[in-house]
């Protein structure tokens, strides 16, 4: 298998029990409660800036121009749709942000940061990975999302071609460099502390 498809073994209970989370359950069945759902989006929003520098350092430190050049590109996205979504949702649900972050928001931030700072881009990219894998694993359940678009957009956000294309890119990239020495014993440990925070970050939702 290729190192990707060991990671996500590894890690697959945990990653199961996110992507069977009751949140992404009641999500799809539009049913979130908006309490719920406005502490889940506010913590998210907490994540934006952060994740749009861990996505500058993978521009920084790929070592081909296609990759970095694709990694641009989501970037660009991840500042226009992702954040005009969280304004319009937060809005409407009455929540104010920024809104100081739970234990599980702040190991993701640190995490991010840690993985920034290393200007190692196999460990930029782990992290990225699960973000972006595993958000594309939930959001791809068969049949169309609900009608409403607090609900719709937050799924349509992380599905589709375009996304798993990313997606497959980002395994690519963390296949292509794990060989390097010492690459893989890092990637595996901000990898699996990765998912473990997102599993950590749905069950805070209901806090």
């Amino acid at each position: 298998m290729a190192f990707s498809d060991d990671l996500r073994a590894a890690t697959a209970t945990t990653w199961d029990a996110a992507v069977g989370h009751r949140f992404v359950d009641e999500l799809w069945a539009g049913t979130v409660d908006d309490a719920v759902l406005a502490q889940y989006l506010a913590q998210d929003a907490l994540f934006l800036d952060r994740f749009v520098a861990l996505l500058g350092a993978a521009v920084a430190h790929a070592d081909r121009p296609s990759p970095r050049m694709a990694v641009a590109r989501q970037l660009g996205l991840v500042a226009g749709d992702e954040d005009d979504y969280f304004h319009r949702a937060l809005s409407r649900l009455g929540a104010t942000a920024p809104v100081e972050p739970l234990p599980a928001t702040r190991g993701f931030l640190e995490l991010m940061d840690d993985a920034r700072r290393s200007a190692h881009y196999g460990e930029v990219l782990a992290v990225l990975l699960v973000a972006e894998w595993l958000y594309l694993d939930w959001a791809s359940r068969p049949g169309p999302a609900p009608e409403d678009p607090l609900y719709r957009d937050w799924i349509d956000l992380h599905r589709g071609p375009a996304f798993a294309a990313w997606v497959d890119l980002l395994r690519r990239e963390a296949d292509r460099v794990a060989p390097e020495p010492g690459a893989r014993d890092r990637m595996a440990a901000a990898f699996t502390r990765a998912v473990e925070l997102e599993l950590a970050f749905f069950d805070a939702a209901y806090g």
